[in-house]
């Protein structure tokens, strides 16, 4: 199953490291990666493959809604198929 991982909020250092760790450490292949820094303001899209991973996407929804409130983000980690789904005119 591939996911889309996305996250917003205010840059600070280290928070494509500390996604992609959590991801790697959980066998998540990473796919793709697009982000960028408006205003201050970091936004990124992460695709990335489960084929290989030792969890489930619940427990690494977890794992990154923790990171999320310790970084002071927003976090959502979505199947392919509902992210394409939910973002079609």
């Amino acid at each position: 199953m591939r996911i889309v991982v996305t996250v917003v909020g205010k840059d600070r250092v280290g928070i494509i490291y500390r996604v992609t760790g959590i991801l790697a450490k959980n066998h998540v292949n990473v796919l793709n990666i697009n982000q960028n820094i408006t205003d201050g303001f970091f936004n990124m899209i992460l695709l990335a493959d489960m084929a290989g991973a030792r969890t489930e996407i619940g427990a690494l929804r977890d794992h990154l809604e923790a990171l999320a409130k310790e970084l002071g983000v927003e976090i959502r980690v979505q199947s392919e198929e509902i992210f394409t789904a939910m973002h079609q005119i």
